[in-house]
C-alpha cells in the first residue's frame, strides 16, 4: 500500500466496517455492545496463550478502557468505540510499498541469492561456466500468461496460487517481476514478519498481515474489507484460496471463501462508484515442486490430531536458514526446476473470460454479469446471493487448479508406490500402514516399474482430456527413467528418504514422506490404476 493511498484506505474500512455492523444491528445499541465483547472474549483467550510482553499488556489495557467507555456510552459512542477497536485491526493489517525495495528485491537479491548458491555449489558453477546459471533457470513459467497480461489493462487481477511452502511467495513474486507483471499486494502470515531481514521486505514490498489467531469475528471483517478495498484502490491482489499451506501435499479442494469474495465486493463497489475498469478477474496459478521444503513437517501435522486445529507452524524448516540453503543449493545441484504454471482466467462469478476480458457462458457466448449485481435495477450488495457465487467461483476455481496441476516423477512414483505397498497389506487402515516394519516397506523394482508404465498411460489420457498437466519426463520418458528422477530427488533432501534402491528392491524408508508426495495426485481417483 502506497503511502498516498494508505490513509484514504484505512478510512474507508473502518467507515464500511462500522456501517455494516450498526446496519445489523438495526439501531440496537446493545447489539453493537455485543459485538464490541465478543471480540474482546476472542483477542482476551488468544492474548492469555501468548507470552505476556509490553505489546500483549497494552492491547490488554486498550481492550479494558474500552470496556470501561461502554458502561456509560450511548449510541454515538459505542459506535466510537468500536471504530476504534477497528482501527486497530485495520493499522496492523495495512501493508506498504517501497519502489526502491522493490527495486533492490527484484534485482539485486535473485542475482545475489544465484551467486551465493553457486558458490556453494563449485560443480554447478563448473558446468556453467562462464554463465552460471541463477534463480530463472530454476523456475519454468508457462501456461495462459498473455490472457492475464492482456488484463491488465481492462481491470484488476487476484492471482489464486496453490500452496505448498512459504518459498511460494518469492517464487510467485520472481514469475511475476520476469513476466513483466506490476507488483501484487498479498496477504502474510503474522508469523513471516518475526525474522528482521524478511520482514523488511515483507514490510515493503506490499504485503498485508494476517493474524491467523485472532478468530473474532470483527477483525475477519476488517481483513476482509481491506482486501476489497485494495482491489478497488486497483491494488492487483494475491490470495492462497487454500488458506494455509497444504498439509497434506494435496492440491486444494476446499476453498476459504472469505478472502475470494472480496473480488465480486470490490467489483459490486466499483460498478456503484461508475469507475472507468470496474472488472475484477479471477486467475488459478498452481506451483509444484519436485521436493517440498517443509514436507516432513507439514505431513507429520497434517496426520496428528493437533493439526486438525493447528493453523500456525511456528518451527519447521522454512525458519532455519541453514534448511532453505540446503534445500535450494541440492535443487541447483539435481538441474531441478519448479513450474509456475496460470490459469485460464475467470471473473468473480466463476465464469471465464475471453481476450477482451467479456465473461462467457457454458457455450461459449459473451454475457453482461453486471446484471447479475443489480438489485432494483441498480449495482447493489445481497449478501444471500453473492455468497452463492462466491461458492461458484470457488468450485470453478477448483476445477482449474486441479486442471493445471503439473505431475512430476516425484508425484507419480509416490503414489505408484503408495498404492502398491496398500495393496500388499490389504484390510491396514492408513495409520498402521505408515507403522509398517522396514521389511514390509519394499517392492521389487520390476513391480513398481510396471505399475508406473500403466500410470503414466492413464495420466497421458487425463492430461489429453485437459484433468491435468505432465511434467517432461511423466509424459516422454521410460518408466524406468521417471523412477530413477524420482529416486535422485528424494536422496538430496529429507532427513529420511521417500524412497530409495535396496538392490533390485525399491524401500520406503519415510512412509509418511511417501505419503505427502503421493497426495499430489489424491484427488484425481487414480487407485483403480494400481492392481
Amino acid at each position: 500500500m502506497r503511502g498516498a493511498d494508505r490513509q484514504r484506505v484505512l478510512d474507508l474500512v473502518v467507515g464500511r466496517v462500522v456501517e455494516a455492523q450498526a446496519r445489523q444491528a438495526g439501531g440496537d445499541g446493545h447489539t453493537l455492545e455485543r459485538v464490541i465483547h465478543d471480540t474482546y472474549y476472542h483477542e482476551r483467550r488468544r492474548l492469555d496463550a501468548e507470552p505476556r510482553t509490553r505489546a500483549t499488556q497494552q492491547t490488554i489495557r486498550r481492550w479494558q478502557e474500552r470496556l470501561r467507555a461502554l458502561r456509560t456510552a450511548g449510541d454515538a459512542e459505542r459506535r466510537e468505540v468500536l471504530a476504534d477497536a477497528v482501527r486497530d485491526f485495520a493499522d496492523e493489517i495495512v501493508g506498504h510499498f517501497d519502489d526502491r525495495v522493490y527495486r533492490l528485491a527484484t534485482s539485486a537479491v535473485p542475482v545475489g541469492l544465484s551467486a551465493m548458491l553457486n558458490a556453494l555449489s563449485p560443480k554447478l558453477l563448473l558446468r556453467g561456466f562462464p554463465h552460471p546459471p541463477g534463480i530463472g533457470d530454476r523456475v519454468i513459467l508457462d501456461g495462459e500468461i498473455e490472457a492475464a497480461r492482456r488484463l491488465l489493462d481492462r481491470g484488476t487481477l487476484v492471482l489464486t496460487p496453490t500452496h505448498l511452502s512459504h518459498l511460494d511467495s518469492v517464487v510467485v513474486g520472481y514469475a511475476l517481476h520476469e513476466l513483466g507483471f506490476p507488483p501484487f499486494t498479498y496477504g502474510a502470515g503474522l508469523n513471516l514478519f518475526t525474522n528482521p531481514f524478511v520482514s523488511f521486505f515483507m514490510h515493503n514490498l506490499g504485503a498485508y498481515r494476517v493474524d491467523r489467531k485472532k478468530k473474532a469475528d470483527l477483525y475477519k471483517d476488517t481483513l476482509k474489507e481491506y482486501a476489497t478495498a485494495t482491489l478497488e484502490f486497483g491494488y492487483h491482489n494475491l490470495f492462497f484460496p487454500g488458506g494455509t499451506r497444504s498439509r497434506s501435499g494435496a492440491v486444494e479442494q476446499h476453498l476459504k471463501l472469505g478472502l475470494l469474495g472480496a473480488g465480486l465486493r470490490a467489483y459490486v463497489n466499483n460498478l456503484r462508484e461508475g469507475r472507468t475498469k470496474p472488472n475484477v478477474y479471477v486467475v488459478p496459478c498452481t506451483i509444484n515442486y519436485y521436493l517440498v521444503l517443509e514436507a516432513e513437517t507439514l505431513i507429520d501435522d497434517h496426520l496428528k490430531e493437533a493439526g486438525k486445529s493447528r493453523y500456525i507452524i511456528d518451527d519447521d524448516e522454512s525458519t532455519r536458514p541453514e534448511r532453505v540453503l540446503s534445500f535450494l543449493r541440492n535443487l541447483f545441484q539435481l538441474d531441478a526446476r519448479i513450474v509456475v504454471h496460470f490459469g485460464a482466467p475467470l471473473d468473480p462469478f466463476g465464469n471465464p473470460v475471453d481476450a477482451d476480458g467479456r465473461s462467457l457462458d457454458g457455450r461459449g457466448r459473451p454475457i453482461d454479469v453486471r446484471r447479475y449485481t443489480y438489485v432494483r435495477g441498480v449495482p447493489a450488495h445481497d449478501s444471500q446471493r453473492d455468497v452463492e457465487f462466491t461458492r461458484q467461483l470457488g468450485a470453478a476455481l477448483a476445477v482449474e487448479l486441479h486442471r493445471r496441476n503439473t505431475v512430476l516423477s516425484t508425484h507419480a512414483v509416490a503414489f505408484a508406490a503408495f498404492e502398491a505397498l496398500s495393496r500388499r497389506h490389504p484390510g491396514v487402515d492408513l495409520y498402521r500402514l505408515l507403522r509398517l516394519r522396514a521389511s514390509e516397506r519394499v517392492l521389487p523394482e520390476s513391480d513398481l516399474l510396471a505399475t508406473v508404465g500403466r500410470l503414466q498411460g492413464v495420466l497421458t489420457e487425463r492430461a489429453a482430456a485437459g484433468a491435468l498437466r505432465l511434467g517432461g519426463r511423466v509424459q516422454h520418458d521410460e518408466p524406468q527413467d521417471v523412477v530413477a528422477d524420482a529416486l535422485r530427488h528424494f536422496g538430496i533432501y529429507h532427513n529420511r528418504a521417500a524412497l530409495r534402491r535396496e538392490g533390485d528392491r525399491l524401500a520406503a524408508d519415510d512412509m509418511n514422506l511417501l505419503l505427502y508426495y503421493h497426495n499430489r495426485l489424491s484427488s484425481y481417483g487414480l487407485e483403480q490404476v494400481i492392481p
